[in-house]
């Protein structure tokens, strides 16, 4: 799960970031978010120039296998060899998802916190994800191609994309948050080993294989003492379609092991 990243400050207010990730069920949820935890998830705020939209680039097409590359052998595994566990992330999509729409009141623009200007009203299960996830993309309404992000410390508030805590656009299947004490700010990171997932199966073939081809990079980090020894999280861009919260990709990976990319 997503725990709490070290706040950036930008400009007249503090934007922490928000996120959940997948539970050791490999499915959505259940109070696995930061907020399960009653610290401030987080999210993320700048004011870089909109980048092409990140939650689109999907992911490197999955091999007929997972077989370990003799390159991959041949890396220094980073900590224990199967000693991490890695959790995902992502961004909603308005139009994968259904309930009564709700008014959403905050910011229309970067640096303000909880504001009271009206942003629009959206189903009830698109926000219901935004609070867990961070952010989701609106895809219909005056705000259409925006985003509505979400924090406990900032409330709601429209962007132009997703960042990361350094108000850099978060790249889909490269971007990662970490436990300082193992893995710096800008450390470069390969999943070598997918272990099991969160229900101690194998993980398929074809997952693993996806989550080995990604280059990792850390520009979260979580903070002291919440995202735990050998806790990676990863971002794997927009759900692609409804139920995305239950597929193979938003998963937990158990006993995975991890290399210098």
């Amino acid at each position: 799960m997503r725990l709490s990243a070290t706040p950036v400050v930008l400009a007249l207010c503090s934007i922490p970031f928000a996120a959940a990730c997948g539970t050791d069920t490999g499915q959505a949820g259940a109070g696995a978010g930061a907020g399960a935890l009653n610290v401030p998830p987080p999210m993320a705020g700048g004011s870089a120039a909109p980048p092409a939209d990140p939650g689109t680039t999907p992911p490197a097409p999955p091999s007929s296998g997972a077989a370990v590359s003799p390159q991959d052998r041949a890396a220094e595994p980073l900590g224990k060899r199967g000693a991490w566990r890695i959790t995902t992330y992502y961004t909603a999509v308005q139009s994968f998802h259904r309930g009564k729409a709700k008014a959403v009141r905050g910011c229309p623009k970067l640096h303000c916190s909880h504001g009271t200007t009206p942003l629009g009203s959206y189903p009830a299960g698109f926000l219901k994800v935004i609070q867990m996830e961070g952010s989701g993309r609106i895809t219909s309404g005056p705000h259409a191609g925006r985003y509505l992000n979400w924090s406990h410390s900032v409330g709601w508030w429209l962007d132009d994309t997703t960042r990361d805590s350094g108000a850099a656009p978060l790249r889909a299947w490269g971007s990662a948050a970490a436990d300082r004490s193992v893995l710096a700010r800008g450390r470069r990171f390969v999943i070598t080993g997918c272990g099991r997932d969160g229900n101690g199966r194998p993980v398929p073939a074809k997952v693993c294989d996806t989550f080995r081809k990604a280059r990792w990079t850390v520009t979260d980090l979580f903070r002291p003492g919440y995202g735990g020894e050998h806790h990676a999280d990863v971002y794997i861009g927009e759900e692609t379609g409804p139920g995305f919260a239950g597929s193979d990709l938003y998963t937990t990976l158990r006993g995975a092991t991890l290399a210098s990319a």
